[in-house]
C-alpha cells in the first residue's frame, strides 16, 4: 500500500481548507454566471431547453420531451433540475437553465482546492487557474452541459476515495454510491462507469486490491440495477418501441459508431487544442517527472500518480467506443489541470523551472495577446464586433496590473494567473458570447413569426427541418405547445393544402420550381441561426 501519512504541519488546517475552498467555489460560481439572465438560446442549448420548458408546462416525467413526445437519449435528471430552479421564475431562462451545470463546475473548483490545499496553498490555486484556463471547461461552463456535471461526480468520487486514506475522513462508500447513481441518472451508463474506473485506477495504484474488487462488484452490481430501472421507465414512458430507442440511443449507437466514428487515439491527439492549456503542459509535467529517474515517493508525487492514473483511465475507456466528442473528456480535466500546476509545488529540477517560467510568461501575455487578437477580430467583422472599447481597457487594467505582480516575487505566479483568467473569462462574457449569439441568433426570427401567426392562426409547416435539428432551435423560442408539420421534399410541398404558414431556408424558396409556393409573396425575411430564412403564407 502506497498511502502516505499527510504532514500538515507546513499546511493549512483541513477546517481552514474547507473555508477557503467554499468561498474559492462562491467567487467560481459567480464568475460562471455573471451577465447572464435572459440570454437567447443558441447551439446545443436549444435541445435542453426545450426539455425544461416542456416540463414546466406539463409537469415532471422519466423522461423529457419534445413536441409531447419522450426523447429517448437522455433521462430527465438534468431537465428536473433546470425545471426546479425554473419554477420560481415561472419560465426557463437561461440563468436557471445554465445554473446547474455553473453550480456544478464550482464544486468542482471548491473539490481541487481542498484536495490539492492540503499540500500547497499555491500548488491548490495553480490547479484551479489551469482549470478555468481550460478552454472546453470555458465553454461548457457557461451552457447545459451534462459533461460537466458528470466530471464534478467523478471528481467527487474519486476526492472521497483519496480523503478517507490521507485525510482521516470517514469511508463514506454509501455516499460514494449515490454519486454513482447520480451520475447515472445525469449521463445514463457512461456516468456511472466513468467514476467508477477513475476511482480504481486510485485503488490500484494505491496497493488496495481487495477493496478495488469489492467496489468494483459494488458498481458493477449498481450498473445493472439502474440498467434495469432505465428500461423499466422506458418501457412505462414509451412502450416497447420507445424502449427500442432507448437502447438504441443510449447503449449501441455509441459503440457501434452509429453516432459518427472517430480515431482510437482521437482524444489523446484532440486534447492538445480542445483543453488547452492544462492537458499539454500536464504531457510536459509528466514527461519532466520521467526524465528526473528515480525520486523521494512525496505525498505530492503520489497525488500526481493518481490524478494521471484517473485521467489516463478516462481517456482509455472513453476511446473504446466509435462515438467520441471533445465534452466527453471533462472528467479528465481536473487532473491534467492538478498535474500542469505540479511545477509550483515541486521547486527543484530545471525542467520544472522552465515549466513555471513558460506558464508565468503566457499568463503575463495573454491580456494583450487577447486585446490584439480583438483588433484583428474587429476589423475582419466589423458588423459583429461593433464596439471593443470597453473590454480593451479592461485588459490593458489587467495588463498593468501583471506587470507590477511580475515584480512582487510573493504575489507572483498567483496573481499573473489570477489576471489570466480575469481575462480570458471576461473577454468570453463580453466579446465572445454576444458574437456567438449574434451569428447564430434565433430568437428574432422565431418571435416575428410567432406574433405573425398568431395575429391570423393556421397550422405551420417547417419545410427542410428535422424534429430534432433547426426545428427545435425554432420551437424553444415559442411560449406555448406547437406540434408543426415536417415536410422535406418539392412534392410534399406541392401536395400541401392551406390556409397554412410556411417557413424555409431563402435558399430553398428561391429554389423551388414553378409552383403557388413561389409565386407568394413573403411575409417574413431575416437570419436564423446564420442563414437567411422566409416566412410565407398558404391561403
Amino acid at each position: 500500500m502506497l498511502a502516505l501519512p499527510l504532514n500538515l504541519s507546513s499546511a493549512a488546517s483541513l477546517a481552514t481548507v474547507r473555508r477557503q475552498s467554499i468561498g474559492l467555489g462562491v467567487l467560481a460560481l459567480l464568475l460562471f454566471t455573471v451577465g447572464n439572465f435572459q440570454q437567447a438560446t443558441v447551439g446545443f442549448d436549444s435541445r435542453f431547453m426545450m426539455f425544461a420548458q416542456e416540463m414546466l408546462r406539463h409537469g415532471p416525467s422519466f423522461f423529457p420531451t419534445t413536441y409531447g413526445e419522450p426523447y429517448p437519449d437522455y433521462s430527465a435528471t438534468s431537465t428536473f433540475f433546470i425545471y426546479l430552479l425554473s419554477l420560481p421564475f415561472g419560465q426557463v431562462t437561461s440563468l436557471t437553465a445554465w445554473l446547474p451545470t455553473a453550480i456544478a463546475s464550482a464544486i468542482l473548483v471548491a473539490l481541487i482546492y481542498r484536495l490539492v490545499a492540503a499540500q500547497s496553498r499555491l500548488w491548490a490555486l495553480i490547479s484551479v487557474a489551469l482549470l478555468l484556463l481550460s478552454t472546453t471547461f470555458i465553454t461548457e461552463t457557461r451552457a447545459i452541459s451534462l459533461d460537466q456535471m458528470l466530471a464534478t461526480v467523478s471528481f467527487a468520487v474519486f476526492y472521497l476515495g483519496y480523503a478517507a486514506d490521507h485525510f482521516g475522513s470517514r469511508r463514506r462508500m454509501v455516499l460514494i454510491l449515490a454519486l454513482l447513481v447520480l451520475g447515472f441518472a445525469i449521463r445514463g451508463p457512461i456516468g456511472l462507469v466513468v467514476p467508477t474506473g477513475m476511482l480504481c485506477s486510485y485503488y490500484v495504484l494505491n496497493g488496495q486490491w481487495r477493496r478495488m474488487f469489492i467496489f468494483g462488484l459494488q458498481a458493477a452490481a449498481l450498473l445493472a440495477i439502474c440498467i434495469g430501472i432505465l428500461l423499466l421507465l422506458a418501457k412505462v414512458s414509451g412502450g416497447q418501441e420507445f424502449l427500442n430507442e432507448v437502447v438504441r440511443m443510449q447503449f449501441t449507437s455509441r459503440m457501434d459508431g452509429t453516432e459518427g466514428t472517430s480515431s482510437v487515439l482521437y482524444y489523446f491527439s484532440s486534447s492538445l487544442g480542445n483543453y488547452a492549456i492544462a492537458y499539454p503542459i500536464a504531457i510536459l509535467v509528466l514527461a519532466a517527472i520521467l526524465v528526473r529517474g528515480r525520486q523521494p515517493l512525496t505525498p505530492a508525487l503520489q497525488l500526481v500518480m493518481f490524478c494521471a492514473a484517473a485521467g489516463l483511465i478516462v481517456m482509455i475507456g472513453l476511446s473504446v467506443p466509435q462515438a467520441k466528442k471533445a465534452r466527453y473528456m471533462l472528467p479528465m480535466v481536473p487532473m491534467a489541470a492538478i498535474i500542469a500546476a505540479y511545477p509550483f509545488q515541486m521547486l527543484e529540477g530545471r525542467l520544472f523551472a522552465c515549466l513555471r517560467g513558460l506558464l508565468q510568461a503566457l499568463w503575463l501575455l495573454m491580456p494583450s495577446l487577447l486585446i490584439a487578437g480583438l483588433w484583428v477580430a474587429h476589423h475582419r467583422f466589423p458588423e459583429q464586433l461593433t464596439s471593443i472599447n470597453a473590454i480593451v481597457a479592461t485588459l490593458a487594467v489587467l495588463q498593468t496590473i501583471a506587470l507590477v505582480l511580475l515584480f512582487k516575487a510573493q504575489w507572483r505566479a498567483v496573481g499573473l494567473a489570477a489576471c489570466a483568467v480575469l481575462a480570458v473569462w471576461f473577454s468570453v462574457i463580453w466579446v465572445y458570447e454576444p458574437v456567438e449569439r449574434s451569428m447564430y441568433d434565433t430568437r428574432s426570427f422565431s418571435v416575428a413569426a410567432h406574433a405573425l401567426i398568431q395575429h391570423d392562426p393556421a397550422p405551420v409547416v417547417l419545410y427542410g427541418m428535422t424534429k430534432d435539428g433547426k426545428a427545435i432551435k425554432y420551437m424553444v423560442n415559442i411560449p406555448e405547445d406547437l406540434k408543426p408539420v415536417f415536410l422535406q421534399s418539392p412534392d410534399e410541398l406541392a401536395a400541401l393544402k392551406g390556409p397554412a404558414y410556411v417557413m424555409m431556408s431563402k435558399s430553398e424558396y428561391q429554389a423551388l420550381p414553378d409552383s403557388r409556393l413561389a409565386a407568394l409573396p413573403i411575409l417574413l425575411n431575416g437570419r436564423f441561426d446564420k442563414d437567411d430564412y422566409v416566412l410565407l403564407r398558404l391561403p
